[in-house]
């Protein structure tokens, strides 16, 4: 899996996790992602067991769905972040170093 897949599966993880109602329209405009590579991530995720939908029954909007982290999701959401922080820890000591060397 390439990072930009892993960032996007967290921040969607994350998301989801904060916020179990969000739309799939307001999801992909706060992070960044056209609605139908959103949608393909979620059933991606779903396919995974990761997530799961749930219509809310009384809704007379039925396209209206409550996303829900599975323990399997949630466990994956906490690899992933564990991940990313290990990557952006690198890359500052990367950054770090390079910058030690062009002050000498």
């Amino acid at each position: 899996m390439n990072n930009n897949k892993k960032n996007d599966d967290l921040n969607i993880l994350r998301d989801i996790h904060a916020n179990p109602n969000v739309s799939q329209r307001d999801l992909s405009k706060k992070i960044g992602l056209s609605l139908g590579k959103l949608n393909y991530c979620l059933k991606a995720l779903k396919a995974k067991g990761l997530i799961k939908f749930s219509n809310f029954k009384k809704n007379k909007n039925k396209q209206k769905y409550l996303y829900i982290l599975t323990p399997k999701g949630v466990a994956h959401k906490t690899k992933l972040a564990i991940n990313f922080m290990k990557l952006k820890m690198q890359e500052y000591e990367e950054l770090k170093e390079e910058i030690e060397k062009n002050r000498k």
